[in-house]
C-alpha cells in the first residue's frame, strides 16, 4: 500500500526553524522525484522545493532559497525540508509530492504556522 506520510508542523516565531518530514512506503523514493508543495488559505498550491530521482539535484522557489532546504535519506525512504528564518508568509499547508512519469502521489498535509 502506498502512503507519504508528512510530519514536523506547528506553530514557530517569526525567525525560527523547523524541520518537515515526508515518509515514503510501498515505494522506492529515490526512484521519484520529490517536492514539496505548499498552500496559503486563499492562495493556489505553489511549488516550494524539489529534489530529482537518483542524481537529487535540487531547485527552490525564489521566495525560500537560501532559507529551505529539501534533502533526501534513501536508507529511511525519507525527504525533509529545512526551513530557517521562517516569515509569516511562510505559513500555509505543506505538502509532500513523488513523482515519476505519470504517476503521482500526495500526502495529506502539514501544517506550519509562523506567527508571535
Amino acid at each position: 500500500q502506498v502512503q507519504v506520510v508528512e510530519s514536523g508542523g506547528g506553530l514557530v516565531q517569526p525567525g525560527g526553524s523547523l524541520r518537515l518530514s515526508c515518509a515514503a512506503s510501498g515505494f522506492t523514493l529515490s526512484s521519484y522525484a520529490m517536492s514539496w508543495y505548499r498552500q496559503a488559505p486563499g492562495k493556489e498550491r505553489e511549488l516550494v522545493a524539489g529534489i530529482s530521482s537518483v542524481v537529487g539535484i535540487t531547485n527552490y522557489a525564489t521566495s525560500v532559497k537560501g532559507r529551505f532546504t529539501i534533502s533526501r535519506d534513501n536508507a529511511k525512504n525519507t525527504v525533509y525540508l529545512q526551513m530557517n528564518s521562517l516569515k509569516p508568509e511562510d505559513t500555509a499547508v505543506y505538502y509532500c509530492n513523488a513523482k515519476q512519469r505519470s504517476t503521482t502521489y500526495w500526502g495529506q498535509g502539514t501544517q506550519v504556522t509562523v506567527s508571535s
